[in-house]
């Protein structure tokens, strides 16, 4: 059986053929990209003919390669970013990036019409300037009613799927973390909405994880000179994809390590109190049973800032060359909070790294080793903090952690998290995005009976690496300094 997952990050793309003989998967890179989002006049917008024309190639590679025999494909990416389409199928409408400026500058005029307190009690989403709702408070708050009126908000991933098959749907995972859904009515919420001057029918119908209701039309088929295949609406959002490909058991904890860290554990649903306002953990949906409660953390976001800075000098360092100068460096001389907010945005990063040093410790990080040591100690302190927060939360004791995604090829990332936290750490899958677009493809194909059997086959087919807890003393020490100089509680 041939499945196609396309994986679509904030930084790149990627396009797998997975092939299931019936007890192990094997996965194929057919295609990879990178991309940006493109600053315009101090907007920033995400390319989206470019990603369009990324994923074909990725396809055409994958019609040649299978012989035209494709399954199925899914498409996962990260939420909350959409375009408008009109009755008749235009495009209408560029796609803002998650990092576009607007919705912070406007946060404050936003949050008039419904407090965040009261946000988070419908629908416990974090809250945060990416949001949905905060994308079209902006639109609102800016004179775009017009375009809000009798056209379709679609998702990225909902979007590309729109392209291929010419169909219109919002895929659950992605409606979940939008600050519009309402989890106990199982729908948009009709007063958000309402506050907000919303019309539902901007929303296409929601459809759940697993369903087949969507083929390649045939002006696709013509391009890609094949005779079509079917479209799994899998997780779309990628957190909840990278979270079904976990491979430890009992109460233990996940990072989805990529340009953000999304750090969190499964839960049979919402759980939405004060606690969890305070400490802004976000409820997100996922495949039926698998509920997520976790906290966004800046992740390598950083690091890839740092490496585009170097390029703009001319020096073009790999990721190993970077963490091999971080190893030479000395420890714990700098400590940064990662999510402050002049992380968040694209440029200068090293500027604002060493403006953020200055300010508490009179002095600068200025190589590379001392630059992107004290990120990865940052982020290692930063990820315990969110854990002890969850545990809280939840009432589980971790004992294990479970890092997936492209930073768990990191050594030396696991073993400051496995240090920080004291607990040990498996790396892998690093793939696990892709491999739980997969597996709920293989569930929807009836090809396994559901999520524990696919987490079962990847078991089988992908090994991971184990981390033991070292140096607890020196780092239980930088912890508390961690607390005290560095993080300021609400």
């Amino acid at each position: 059986m041939n499945i196609i997952a396309f994986d679509l990050g904030g930084s790149g793309g990627k396009l797998f053929l997975g092939k299931y003989s019936g007890n192990k998967l094997h996965i194929q890179t057919l295609h990879r990209f990178e991309h940006a989002a493109l600053p315009i006049n101090d907007n920033l917008y995400w390319d989206l003919p470019m990603i369009y024309q990324e994923l074909l190639k990725g396809l055409s590679a994958a019609v040649e390669i299978t012989n035209d025999t494709i399954d199925s494909l899914g498409i996962d990416s990260f939420c909350n970013d959409f375009a408008l389409v009109s009755p008749k199928g235009e495009l209408l409408t560029q796609m803002h990036s998650y990092r576009d400026p607007r919705t912070m500058q406007l946060s404050s005029e936003i949050y008039k019409i419904v407090p965040p307190e009261e946000l988070y009690q419908i629908n416990g989403n974090q809250i945060a300037p990416f949001n949905t709702l905060l994308q079209l408070g902006a639109m609102l708050l800016q004179g775009q009613q017009y375009l809000l009126e009798k056209n379709t908000l679609l998702f990225l991933p909902d979007l590309l799927i729109y392209f291929l098959s010419g169909r219109r749907f919002t895929e659950y995972t992605l409606a979940s973390v939008s600050q519009l859904y309402h989890y106990h009515k199982n729908d948009w919420s009709g007063y958000i909405l309402k506050e907000y001057g919303i019309s539902k029918s901007l929303f296409a119908k929601i459809v759940n994880p697993g369903t087949i209701n969507c083929r390649t039309n045939e002006q696709i088929n013509n391009t890609l000179h094949t005779k079509g295949f079917s479209i799994t609406h899998v997780c779309e959002h990628d957190t909840a994809s990278a979270f079904l490909a976990s491979v430890c058991k009992g109460d233990y904890a996940i990072i989805s390590c990529g340009t953000w860290a999304l750090i969190g554990t499964e839960t049979p649903g919402p759980i939405i109190n004060k606690y969890g306002y305070k400490y802004n953990i976000a409820n997100e949906g996922g495949y039926p049973g698998h509920h997520r409660i976790l906290k966004n953390v800046m992740g390598t976001w950083i690091i890839q800032e740092v490496r585009a800075d170097f390029k703009t000098q001319g020096i073009d360092y790999s990721f190993s060359e970077m963490e091999n100068a971080a190893k030479e460096a000395k420890p714990f001389q700098f400590i940064i909070d990662v999510d402050s907010k002049i992380f968040y945005s694209p440029g200068h990063m090293i500027q604002k790294i060493q403006d953020y040093c200055k300010h508490y410790y009179n002095s600068i990080p200025s190589t590379l080793g001392e630059i992107i040591r004290c990120i990865y100690e940052s982020l290692a302190l930063k990820y315990r903090w969110n854990l002890e927060c969850l545990q809280s939360l939840t009432g589980k004791s971790f004992e294990t952690i479970n890092m997936i995604g492209g930073g768990s090829q990191s050594e030396l990332m696991c073993q400051f998290t496995a240090n920080a936290a004291g607990k040990t750490v498996v790396a892998g899958p690093v793939e696990a995005t892709a491999l739980g677009n997969m597996i709920v493809q293989l569930a929807a194909l009836k090809q396994i009976s559901g999520i524990e059997e696919g987490r079962n086959i990847i078991r089988k087919s992908f090994p991971t690496l184990g981390y033991k807890a070292t140096e607890r003393q020196l780092w239980n020490k930088q912890y508390e300094k961690f607390l005290s100089q560095v993080h300021k509680m609400q």
